[in-house]
């Protein structure tokens, strides 16, 4: 980030008193700081994880004066134009076809506590939505929440904007039951759960029972493999459906008779390491093989692990929010950032045009999406 001082020229009338100052160079506005300002500070602090105070630092050292007070109320400014692309991102992933979602502790310092709610936790949750636009093309939005309510329930609150006609969609979490959602009447879900949750419990025993623990892995890498070949492949959701029927049921198969088989004739402790990473398994096995009746069920949750990833730096850099209002502007940030990484677009150049864009973004937010706005863009530059 970079500071160009002006020092315009001001001259006074001997006759009348009259002050008399130089226009400012073409270009340059009353605005002291312009959007590539903001963006970079909302990059370094909510897409990169850098405290306002070592952003504050860094500028002193190269000789550019921006206080952390500074920082703070130019992210603010920028936030408050960016609100309509907020909304119509969680409109539009409330259309999706695929919800991941999970949630993360964070600390807010200044939050009143409802009169009567006995929750003591705060959190930031995550929701990614994905559309399946083509074979192998998927549309991926990301969405932030922090406050009281849990991954759940902030799911819950984007599924208010569903269209009533669209058929139910598929949820993936873990097995935690703060992550499934209390819909209205009509709304569905198809419930998956995150096999890669069930995989890491026999990776955590696995120095105390090596060789039943690499017989479960080794039948999920299979499982795991087939996965990455579709994708290769570029299979449709169907495609892939009968790929993983035809090549991965089998493996499911021997594997939830050899876990049954293993607890039922006691050749494992049931209260063991092992056994408890086995009953996981077991118990919550018709979620965890949804993709063997489901097109389009992912086989994990690691991409909301990784979305998850930005609010964990966050809160390890910077250690808390100050007030309500701080962390919804993160969050907003955080959405827009992490939405156009996974679409494959130039967070920083979007943020700048929607921001130069503020009074179009606001009449028609549905054309300023991470994925269009350059067609956007291109449309308003051609003459007549």
């Amino acid at each position: 980030m970079t500071a160009t001082v002006y020092e315009l020229e001001q001259l006074r009338c001997n006759a009348c008193g009259q002050l008399f100052t130089a226009p400012e160079p073409d270009g340059m506005g009353p605005e002291k700081y312009d959007e590539t300002a903001s963006t970079m500070v909302a990059q370094l602090k909510y897409g990169t994880g850098v405290p306002f105070n070592r952003i504050e630092n860094l500028e002193k050292r190269l000789g550019v004066p921006l206080p952390a007070a500074t920082q703070w109320e130019i992210v603010e400014e920028a936030a408050a134009l960016l609100v309509p692309a907020r909304d119509e991102l969680i409109r539009q992933a409330a259309q999706g076809e695929l919800f991941h979602n999970d949630d993360t502790s964070v600390r807010i310092l200044m939050m009143e506590r409802p009169e009567g709610d006995p929750r003591t936790g705060v959190f930031t949750s995550a929701v990614v939505s994905v559309v399946h636009e083509a074979p192998g093309v998927e549309r991926r939005m990301a969405l932030y929440f922090s406050g009281r309510k849990h991954a759940g329930e902030n799911l819950a609150d984007v599924m208010k904007g569903r269209a009533a006609d669209l058929g139910p969609a598929i949820q993936m979490c873990d097995a935690l039951s703060r992550n499934t959602p209390k819909l209205s009447e009509g709304a569905e879900l198809l419930l998956a759960n995150c096999l890669a949750h069930g995989r890491r419990q026999f990776v955590e025993v696995a120095g105390s029972f090596p060789d039943e623990c690499r017989h479960v892995l080794e039948m999920l890498g299979e499982v795991y493999g087939n996965d990455a070949l579709a994708k290769q492949q570029r299979l449709s959701p169907e495609e892939r459906l009968r790929f993983h029927q035809e090549q991965s049921g089998p493996v499911m198969e021997g594997l939830q008779a050899w876990l049954s088989e293993q607890l039922s004739q006691h050749k494992v402790e049931p209260n063991s390491g092992l056994g408890k990473a086995m009953n996981y398994l077991l118990r919550h096995w018709r979620p965890l093989t949804l993709f063997l009746r489901q097109a389009g069920a992912p086989l994990d949750n690691n991409i909301c692990e990784r979305a998850l990833k930005k609010a964990v730096l966050h809160r390890k850099n910077a250690l808390f929010y100050k007030t309500m209002n701080g962390a919804q502007v993160g969050d907003l940030f955080m959405s827009l950032i992490h939405t156009c990484e996974l679409n494959g677009v130039n967070s920083f150049d979007y943020l700048i045009e929607l921001q130069r864009h503020a009074k179009q973004l606001a009449a028609n937010p549905s054309q300023w999406m991470p994925w269009n706005y350059g067609d956007t863009l291109a449309r308003d530059a051609e003459p007549g």
